[in-house]
C-alpha cells in the first residue's frame, strides 16, 4: 500500500520530537527479559529506537563493553576507528561508547569537532592502518543506515574492515545481553569529560586521505575533463563533508543538494509508507532530487552513513538498483584492464539474474551468496572478488591495481563511478542498461511482503530442498532449489526456486512479522505475478 503523501514534503505533524527522543535514550531502561528490548545483531548490526526501549544508553554501554572485551581477547592493540552518522541518537551513542572505550584502555580515533564519518571511510581507515602497521585496528560505526529519524544503530567492523560476521556478532551479542541482564554492573565507564581528557581518545582526519586516494579507484581526471554538471545529495547524512572535500580537491562542477544537517530530516520527501526514510534507492524518498534530473548530466544520493548509492539520470530518472549494478559490473570488467582475469563477480541471491547474463557474456564467474554484505568481505579483502553488490543499492569494488579499497559498502565510489561511466563512454547509464535488455531480455523484478507469525518464520528459515514437492513454478519446470547459496554454501535462511525464465526467493524478516518474496521474470509482468502467486501457495502449504 502506497501512502497518499509518498513523495511529498514532510508534514509538520510527522516530524519527530527530538527532546523526547534524546530523553528516552538516557532515561528509559530496557528489560533484558523482553526479547524486543535485548541486543540483536542483524545483517548490519544492532538497530532500534529509544522510544521502544530497543536503542538506549544501556544497550550502547553493554555492546561497547562487549566489543572492548572481544578485541582484548583477540589481541587487537591498535586503534579503534569510530564513525557516526547524523541520526539524532548517533551523537549521544558515540559519547556513551567513548566513555566505555576509554575506561577499558582502548585507543579510539574519532573525527574532530563532532563531525560525521561515513561507513566506507571507517572501513578505508581500518584497512589503511592494518596495511602499514603491526598493531591491529578495528572499528565501530554508529548508524541505523537509512532508517527513520527516531532509530539508532551500532555495528562493529573487525580488522578486515567489513561488517562483522556471525562468528563475531554472536559472541558480542551474547555478552552484551549478559551485561544487560546484570544491570550493567560489569560495564567500565568514565565520565564523558574524563574520556575526552584521557590519552585514549584522539581525533583523526577520516576525509582527506580517503578523498585524495579516490584517484586509485575512480577516474577522477576523466570526470573533471568531461565538464559534467553533477549534483550530490547526502540526504542530510555523513557524506556532506566528503562531497565538499571532493568538489574542492578535484574542482568538479558539482552542486551539493540539501547541504545541511537536520536530525529531524524534515527536508526529505516521505517514503512509500509515509515514513521519513533516507533511502537513496527509493523514488519516493528521492523525489526532490529526481525532480532536478534535467538540470544535471548526472545526480546521485547516499543514505545517512553513505554505504548505499542512488543514481539519477536525465534519461531514466532514479535507476533501479539492480539496473545500475548491472551497468557498473559490465563497465568495470570491460575497463579495469589491470585487474586479474580470474576475478569473480559477487551478487546476493535476490539480486537480478541480469547480472548472471552479463557475467556469462563477459566470461566471468558469479559468486552468489545470501543476503548481507558480510559475505563479500573475504573476497574483496583477499582480492579475488572484483565486485560485490546487493540488490538494496550497496556495493564496493577493487582499485585500479586490483587491491582492496573498502570491505564495507561504499555508496560514494559507486556514485562517482556513474560519473566516470558517463565521462568515458559518453552514454547515460540508463541508456546502457536499455541496451542490455535488448541483448539479454527485459527483467521484471519485484519484492512483496506477506504476513507471517514467529512460528511460520522459523519453519521457513529451516526448510530443505526435499520439502518442496512442486516440480513447476508459474507453468515452468523448476530447475534448481536452493536453501544454501551456490557461491559459498551458506544457509540463505529461506528458499529459492529457479526456472528457465524466472526465479523466486522467500526469506523471513528478522525484525517484522512478515516474510519477503523476491521474484524476477524475463517474460512479462503477468509471468512475474504468476511466480509470486505460485510462491505464496507453495509457502502456505509448507508453513501453514
Amino acid at each position: 500500500m502506497i501512502d497518499t503523501l509518498a513523495g511529498q514534503p514532510v508534514p509538520k505533524e510527522r516530524i519527530i520530537n527530538l527532546p523526547r527522543l534524546l530523553s528516552d535514550y538516557f532515561l528509559l531502561a530496557p528489560d533484558a527479559s523482553e526479547v524486543t528490548q535485548r541486543v540483536a545483531f542483524g545483517t548490519s548490526g544492532h538497530r532500534g529506537s529509544a522510544m521502544k526501549k530497543s536503542f538506549n544508553e544501556a544497550h550502547v554501554l553493554a555492546i561497547t563493553q562487549a566489543v572492548c572485551e572481544y578485541r582484548k581477547a583477540q589481541g587487537y592493540e591498535g586503534p579503534l576507528y569510530m564513525g557516526m552518522d547524523s541520526h539524532a541518537l548517533s551523537t549521544p551513542a558515540q559519547m556513551t561508547a567513548l566513555r566505555v572505550c576509554a575506561a577499558n584502555g582502548v585507543n579510539v580515533r574519532i573525527a574532530s569537532d563532532n563531525e560525521y564519518t561515513p561507513t566506507p571511510l571507517v572501513s578505508f581507515a581500518i584497512l589503511e592502518h592494518n596495511k602499514n602497521s603491526s598493531d591491529i585496528a578495528d572499528g565501530i560505526v554508529i548508524t541505523p543506515s537509512h532508517n527513520p529519524p527516531e532509530d539508532g544503530g551500532f555495528k562493529y567492523n573487525p580488522p578486515n574492515g567489513g561488517p562483522a560476521d556471525t562468528d563475531v556478532t554472536a559472541v558480542v551479542e551474547k555478552r552484551a545481553n549478559e551485561i544487560l541482564a546484570g544491570r550493567l554492573a560489569e560495564v567500565k565507564a568514565l565520565s564523558y569529560e574524563e574520556a575526552l581528557a584521557s590519552s585514549y581518545v584522539q581525533t583523526y582526519d577520516f576525509i582527506t586521505p580517503y578523498v585524495k586516494a579516490l584517484r586509485k579507484i575512480v577516474d577522477m581526471d576523466a570526470i573533471k575533463a568531461s565538464g559534467l554538471r553533477l549534483a550530490a545529495d547526502p540526504l542530510g547524512g555523513s557524506a556532506l563533508g566528503v562531497y565538499k572535500k571532493i568538489k574542492e580537491h578535484y574542482g568538479l562542477d558539482m552542486d551539493i543538494v540539501n547541504p545541511w544537517i537536520d536530525p529531524t530530516f524534515s527536508f526529505m520527501t516521505l517514503d512509500h509508507d509515509g515514513k521519513i526514510r533516507m533511502d537513496c534507492s527509493s523514488p519516493w524518498a528521492m523525489a526532490s532530487l529526481v525532480r532536478l534530473k534535467e538540470s544535471y548530466d548526472l545526480a546521485f544520493g547516499n543514505d545517512t552513513d553513505a554505504d548505499r548509492h542512488g543514481i539519477v539520470t536525465p534519461v531514466g530518472g532514479l535507476m533501479n538498483p539492480n539496473h545500475y549494478l548491472s551497468v557498473a559490473i559490465w563497465y568495470l570488467f570491460k575497463h579495469r584492464t589491470s585487474w586479474p582475469e580470474n576475478l569473480k563477480i559477487g551478487k546476493t541471491l535476490v539480486s537480478s539474474s541480469m547480472i548472471d547474463r552479463i557475467a556469462a557474456d563477459l566470461g566471468k564467474e558469479v559468486y552468489e551468496v545470501p543476503v548481507g554484505f558480510k559475505w563479500f568481505v573475504e573476497g574483496l579483502y583477499e582480492g579475488w572478488l572484483g565486485f560485490g553488490g546487493e540488490e538494496s543499492a550497496g556495493a564496493s569494488f577493487l582499485r585500479f591495481d586490483g587491491n582492496v579499497w573498502s570491505t564495507d559498502k561504499d555508496g560514494i565510489i559507486l556514485n562517482l563511478l556513474a560519473a566516470e561511466i558517463k565521462a568515458v563512454t559518453g552514454r547515460d547509464p540508463a541508456e546502457i542498461y536499455a541496451e542490455f535488455e535488448e541483448r539479454f531480455g527485459k527483467s521484471y523484478y519485484a519484492r512483496i511482503d506477506a504476513p507471517a507469525t514467529a512460528e511460520q518464520k522459523a519453519k521457513l528459515k529451516t526448510l530443505r530442498p526435499e520439502d518442496i514437492e512442486a516440480d513447476e513454478l508459474a507453468g515452468e519446470k523448476i530447475v534448481n532449489i536452493f536453501t544454501n547459496a551456490p557461491g559459498n554454501g551458506a544457509p540463505i535462511g529461506g528458499l529459492k526456486l529457479v526456472t528457465k525464465n524466472g526465479w523466486v526467493a522467500m526469506r523471513p524478516s528478522g525484525t517484522e512479522d512478515i516474510y519477503k518474496i523476491y521474484a524476477e521474470s524475463f517474460l512479462s509482468k503477468e509471468h512475474l505475478a504468476k511466480i509470486q502467486q505460485s510462491a505464496q501457495q507453495i509457502v502456505t502449504r509448507l508453513i501453514g
